[in-house]
């Protein structure tokens, strides 16, 4: 989920332990459900699996309530199921999906305290060759920006680092009002990480710095707009998105994708990256 918080936090390795409790939930339930996607499949439907995970993880929902800002209505379900034009925020419904349809499931967990937060991007049935470039352009910005992420660089790297693979796989709008995010004892915290940016310049990245990274891209141009539901955000032009997003946190070993099941080993070796799981 994207918004702004407050309060860079830095985490001990205890508590990068905990998070991966919560983050380990995320990532089990957004496997329940993107394998639950279909033909007839209600985005209701998702937020009902979405709600047996937590209950089987022992964890509690960080969408459920969240409301960010004065006057703002709180969210009324525990997942975002986003489809086609919509780019995140989307409430669930009894919309039933369709072939060929684009579908964005964004979910966080609370467990212990800490959080997490991650998206995936999946087709339902055979979609067109340009929705399913589009969201593989936009899960490898996601692994771009990681990448970028060790101690030392900048929080700018890490959004240079997603402009840049976006616009090298083709011409597609990235989403600039819309950011990435700290995260640990809130689902938001600063810093803000953007989608979009220059190199060596914000907050400068060090071990126990959890973020959560999630590019967002259209198949048009980047503006966006507010439905009048108060949370779903659709393409101002009608273009199809994308949005994959992961938690990861800097430890002294490497990355540690929290959001993961494997933790990222195995998109981490592929790159030549450093995996950094810390110990029970």
């Amino acid at each position: 989920m994207s918004a702004s918080g407050a309060g860079v936090e830095i985490r001990t390795e205890d508590e990068l332990r905990l998070m991966r409790r919560a983050g380990l939930a995320v990532a089990r339930a957004l496997a329940a459900m993107a394998a639950a996607v279909d033909v007839g499949v209600t985005t209701a439907d998702l937020d009902v699996i979405a709600r047996q995970t937590l209950a089987q993880e022992g964890a509690e929902s960080n969408f459920l309530g969240y409301a960010p800002g004065w006057g703002t209505t709180p969210y009324p379900a525990t997942v975002c199921v986003s489809v086609n034009q919509a780019v995140v925020h989307g409430i669930p419904d009894r919309t039933a999906l369709a072939a060929g349809d684009l579908v964005s499931i964004d979910f966080g967990a609370v467990k212990d305290g800490f959080h997490g937060d991650a998206a995936v991007t999946v087709a339902v049935g055979a979609a067109s060759q340009a929705a399913v470039r589009l969201s593989a352009a936009t899960r490898e910005a996601l692994w771009a920006g990681l990448a970028a992420m060790r101690p030392g660089a900048r929080v700018g790297d890490i959004s240079h680092a997603i402009e840049r693979s976006i616009r090298h796989a083709g011409r597609y709008g990235i989403v600039r009002d819309l950011t990435g995010h700290g995260i640990g004892t809130a689902m938001h915290q600063e810093p803000d990480v953007p989608n979009v940016g220059r190199p060596h310049r914000g907050l400068e990245l060090v071990e126990g710095l959890c973020l959560a990274i999630e590019p967002m891209a259209t198949l048009g141009g980047v503006r966006t707009a507010e439905l009048d539901d108060g949370w779903t955000i659709v393409t101002a032009d009608g273009s199809w998105a994308a949005h994959w997003e992961h938690t990861v946190a800097l430890t002294r070993h490497g990355l540690w994708v929290l959001t993961a099941e494997d933790g990222g080993q195995a998109e981490l070796a592929r790159r030549g990256l450093p995996f950094g799981p810390l110990a029970d």
